[in-house]
């Protein structure tokens, strides 16, 4: 039997008197057989088995992908061992879970980054930064803080979870104090506008691939060091 890997292939002569195109295994490796008609005046017809080299990456290579997982989302490298993402809805949900804990692990390494280098060339008194949390602010208390945070990041959560139910929701007239152009998103979990996109990065979000994936890894490797 001869067998090639990519696109090109060998033939094995056969019997059969039909044309069938039958995948065999739809593995990683991508064995696939097919019956090809003969030439005009001959009665043979060929088996063709072609082992196709395995085209997308994979977290672990020669590990078939979950079905559910078929390499359209930015970042999917096939990995979920517990099958969380069976069902489309959660599958949905914790692709933003996702986007939201990167982007926050994004913003604290950026944090800790620059308030250390506050603090190293005495620019500014500042404690380091796993320290910070027991710090007493003279401008507010601890509890003041809280409070204050807690009805801030609500007020964003719940205008995101919004936009995430009912897509474009909030980028209608009146449904944030006027500012709806400037914060006009491109489709859930990527807003835009001159606010949050201002250098017009991937106007075309849909097509914007490349930068998804770079978010999506900085955004794991910033979550790993924290």
């Amino acid at each position: 039997m001869a067998v090639a890997v990519g696109r090109g292939f060998l033939l094995q002569p056969s019997s059969s008197s039909s044309f069938i195109c039958n995948d065999v295994n739809k593995s990683s490796i991508g064995i696939t057989s097919a019956f090809l008609p003969a030439k005009s005046g001959t009665t043979r017809r060929y088996l063709a088995t072609v082992v196709r080299a395995q085209q997308r990456p994979t977290w672990l290579p020669g590990l078939d992908p979950p079905p559910y997982l078929d390499g359209t989302l930015a970042g999917d490298f096939g990995f979920d061992p517990l099958g969380l993402g069976e069902d489309p809805e959660s599958l949905r949900w914790y692709v933003q879970a996702e986007l939201v804990h990167a982007r926050f692990a994004m913003a604290g390494v950026a944090g800790i980054l620059f308030t250390d280098l506050l603090r190293v060339t005495g620019i500014r008194e500042l404690p380091v930064w796993y320290e910070a949390g027991a710090v007493e602010f003279k401008f507010a208390s601890t509890r003041t803080l809280f409070i204050v945070q807690l009805l801030l990041m609500g007020f964003a959560e719940t205008k995101r979870y919004m936009d995430y139910i009912s897509p474009g929701s909030q980028t209608k007239e009146g449904s944030f104090f006027g500012l709806e152009a400037a914060l006009e998103g491109l489709e859930p979990g990527y807003p835009g506008g001159p606010l949050l996109n201002p250098l017009g990065l991937a106007k075309d979000i849909r097509n914007a691939r490349e930068w998804k994936l770079k978010e999506i890894k900085n955004g794991l490797i910033c979550l790993v060091l924290c």
